[in-house]
């Protein structure tokens, strides 16, 4: 990953982009202090060249000399597995379900809570994960919601207008009611934004209670319906092009 040489290039970016982490986390490390460039540590802003030496943690970062392709992979999260590398208590991490050949660092793009299954996706590129996560892009994210009890017109009207999550309004862009039995019911929803149990929360703010929630789309990637919970794919050709042309991405390492 080369940095320009006139005037240089964001910190954060040159890291994003070589796989480190996304633009958001790697700002968080900088503003913690955690990130050095030529021995000094630094501060958002920053701007480096080819010939400094960054480092993290106090070990060097080695930036390849030539452009990586971009690459993205989608994974079924089973219920019970959380979204974080390490966890203090022992449970277990979509970190130790990722491919670890090739030495990819995998970036998450966005998080699904822990009682929560369904499509994730991750990408070796954290500019493209940045965009993707970015709320000023309106990417599709769609769950299936199957709710216990009665589902009145003026609740859904209430989630599609907006309601009240943790002081900020929360709708859903479209919800479609699917099949279900007794007081169990399925039903499809869309949000463009992607915050903790957001999605759990708007339908408990109807005194409503979500019993399964399942991410089956995000953008124009969709789980495929034999996809086994821990299994991924990884994500080539159109459908890649595809998911980099909605945030207007350009792969740098392609071709």
């Amino acid at each position: 990953m080369k940095a320009k040489q006139l005037g240089g290039e964001r910190l954060q970016k040159v890291l994003a982009q070589a796989g480190y982490g996304s633009r958001r986390e790697i700002e968080k490390w900088i503003a913690a202090g955690r990130v050095s460039v030529n021995g000094v540590p630094v501060s958002l802003g920053t701007l480096v060249v080819n010939s400094d030496r960054i480092a993290l943690d106090g070990k060097v970062v080695r930036l390849s000399k030539g452009s990586v392709r971009t690459r993205v992979i989608a994974l079924n999260k089973p219920v019970g597995v959380i979204c974080t590398a390490n966890d203090p208590e022992g449970r277990p991490t979509v970190n130790a379900l990722l491919p670890k050949r090739d030495g990819v660092r995998w970036i998450g793009i966005g998080r699904l809570d822990i009682n929560t299954s369904g499509l994730l996706l991750f990408t070796n590129n954290g500019e493209l994960a940045h965009r993707l996560m970015h709320p000023r892009f309106k990417i599709d994210r769609e769950y299936a919601a199957r709710i216990f009890g009665e589902v009145g017109a003026r609740a859904l009207a209430r989630l599609e207008t907006g309601v009240e999550v943790e002081g900020e309004i929360c709708a859903f862009d479209d919800i479609v009611r699917g099949n279900g039995r007794g007081a169990n019911r399925w039903y499809y929803c869309v949000i463009r934004q992607g915050r903790n149990r957001e999605v759990r929360r708007m339908w408990e703010s109807q005194r409503l209670q979500v019993n399964r929630l399942i991410r089956s789309r995000f953008g124009n990637v969709i789980l495929p319906r034999d996809l086994r919970a821990g299994d991924h794919f990884e994500i080539n050709g159109v459908m890649l092009d595809d998911l980099c042309r909605l945030v207007n991405f350009k792969d740098v390492g392609a071709g």
